[in-house]
Order: C-alpha cells, then structure tokens, then sequence
C-alpha cells in the first residue's frame, strides 16, 4: 500500500516535457524532428520509433494541416513508460485517417507508418480551428527494473 510520502514523491516529481511552435512548412516538419530528437536525447529515450513518428506527423501538419501565416505545435512528454507525441494543426475541418493509397502514389502512407509503428495513435478536437493528432509509445524499461507485459 502507497504511503503519503510515496503519493507526494510522485505528485511532485515533473513529468519530462517539451513544446516548440513552428511554421507549417517543410521547413519547420524537418527543424520539428531535429528539436525532437534532441529533447529525446537529452531525456535518455531511444529514438526508434519516436523520431519517424515525430517526422510524419510533422509533415501532415505542414503539408496538410497548413493555413497560411498559422504555426503547429509539437508537445512531447514521457509519463511512467510512455512517451507520448502530439502535433497540433489549425485544420481541424481536415481530420487524418490511415488509409491505404494506391501502391503507384508518391504519398499518402505516412498514418499507415504511424499506426504501425505507435503502440496508439488518434485524433483530439482542439479549440476551433485546431485539431491535435497524437501517438504514444511504450519505452522500454530502466536497466533493473522488472518488465511488465
């Protein structure tokens, strides 16, 4: 059973996150996997899968969550053994699906990718107009402690 000094230790100790807001271009999806990758090194978090996973989303929302002169946000945070990765866009009107493209198109996998490579992965309503496509991932566990399936 918890005691009180285990319940404050956890409320207590921050939760690791980072937020960047940036343009919705290619070049803000690519400086979005760069900050990422960074932030989840600097965290001790491997980067497979979480950077491919970073920059497809980041691309989605620079290519099809872009509205001229709005930024997207990129929000990572690491909870018990998750990580969990949220792009928010301003097309919140154009919800993404993972569906299959014709196996000749240039694009049009990237959710397929994600979905396959995030243990979850969905769709949140923001505040008119925002939409936040999000994905989490189970981290391995710390040398030494027990691995639970």
């Amino acid at each position: 059973m918890a005691t009180l000094s285990d319940v404050n230790e956890r409320i207590s100790t921050p939760i690791p996150n980072f937020t960047a807001q940036l343009s919705s271009t290619p070049r803000g999806a690519r400086l979005a996997r760069l900050l990422a990758t960074e932030q989840l090194r600097a965290w001790g978090i491997p980067l497979d899968p979480a950077e491919l996973i970073v920059a497809e989303l980041a691309a989605n929302a620079a290519i099809h969550g872009r509205v001229s002169g709005r930024d997207f946000r990129l929000t990572l945070y690491a909870v018990g053994d998750t990580l969990r990765i949220e792009v928010t866009d301003t097309r919140g009107d154009r919800l993404p699906e993972a569906a299959r493209s014709a196996p000749d198109a240039d694009s049009g996998r990237g959710l397929l990718l994600v979905e396959a490579l995030a243990d979850k992965w969905g769709v949140a309503p923001g505040l008119p107009p925002r939409k936040t496509v999000w994905a989490e991932i189970r981290l391995p566990p710390e040398p030494g402690e027990p691995c639970f399936d």
